[in-house]
């Protein structure tokens, strides 16, 4: 399953994942220039048109960190233990840098801002930091984020990523950007469905709205799973607060009605569910 189509799932639970906080920038943090973000070891474009100019002259990919420097906890972290390390200097070989920044109190110019904002929109990107992986015409072909481990282990998830950079990479990436609208859209309008059984807490009701909904909207492959796993165990969840068995009965059903290959990344939320399951055993 596309690692972006699982996003959704982390607000089941709310301790599982992190996302991005309001962390305040440490005092005397250095402003970046109007060009170039200057990093301890390597130096970043802010302009993402000349990042594919240099991309197609010097045959490279394309890194693009959509952050919030000044204010996005996960973004800061991100900058301090991987990018401005001297290891990360071994990126510039395949990419070419570009540093998209959305901040809040950090002066930028009202030509940057309306730039970065077409970006965001035009890759859709819902939090921050987003690392965007695209090809030296500026296709994307990978998406990913923070990741802990520091910078070796973030060359080497990059280098995992980069094998995505063909025809058919491109183009599965395309498709569950497609995915990801389509759960969108539906996810709003299913939810205004189901409410009224949720507010009853009738479980039942909510669970055959949702298969109706499903089957009637004809909604196949990882859409179809994102979607059956939002709804269902946020469902569960209104009803069943902190009943992980409840989750677990949900995230079976839905791994062994669909396809092995789109269910393994949720076969690791179910174990992390199941981990949680255990852990609430424990202080009992």
């Amino acid at each position: 399953m596309p690692r972006r189509l699982l996003v959704i799932f982390a607000f089941c639970l709310s301790a599982v994942f992190s996302g991005c906080d309001n962390s305040k920038p440490k005092k005397g943090e250095a402003t970046a220039p109007k060009t170039e973000v200057a990093s301890e070891r390597v130096s970043w474009l802010t302009d993402l048109d000349e990042g594919i100019k240099v991309a197609k002259a010097e045959k490279k990919a394309i890194l693009v960190d959509f952050t919030g420097s000044d204010w996005c906890g996960w973004c800061i972290r991100l900058k301090k233990e991987v990018f401005d390390q001297k290891e990360f200097v071994a990126a510039t070989k395949d990419f070419v840098l570009v540093e998209l920044d959305y901040p809040q109190k950090k002066q930028q110019s009202p030509e940057a801002k309306a730039k970065n904002k077409v970006w965001a929109e035009k890759f859709a990107i819902e939090g921050f930091p987003t690392i965007l992986l695209l090809d030296s015409n500026g296709v994307p072909f990978a998406q990913t984020g923070y990741e802990a481990g520091g910078p070796v282990k973030y060359l080497a998830h990059l280098a995992e990523l980069r094998k995505a950079n063909t025809a058919e990479g491109r183009k599965a990436f395309a498709q569950t950007k497609k995915d990801e609208g389509l759960v969108r859209i539906y996810g709003e309008e299913l939810e205004k469905l189901i409410t009224p059984h949720l507010e009853k807490k009738d479980l039942a009701a909510a669970e055959a709205a949702i298969a109706k909904f499903i089957k009637d909207k004809a909604v196949t492959g990882a859409a179809k799973v994102t979607l059956s796993v939002n709804a269902r165990v946020g469902s569960v969840q209104t009803c069943k607060p902190g009943d992980h068995a409840a989750v677990l009965k949900v995230l079976d059903e839905v791994i062994a009605d669909n396809p092995a290959e789109l269910t393994g990344e949720l076969k690791q939320f179910r174990a992390q569910v199941a981990a949680a399951q255990a852990a609430d055993k424990a202080k009992k």
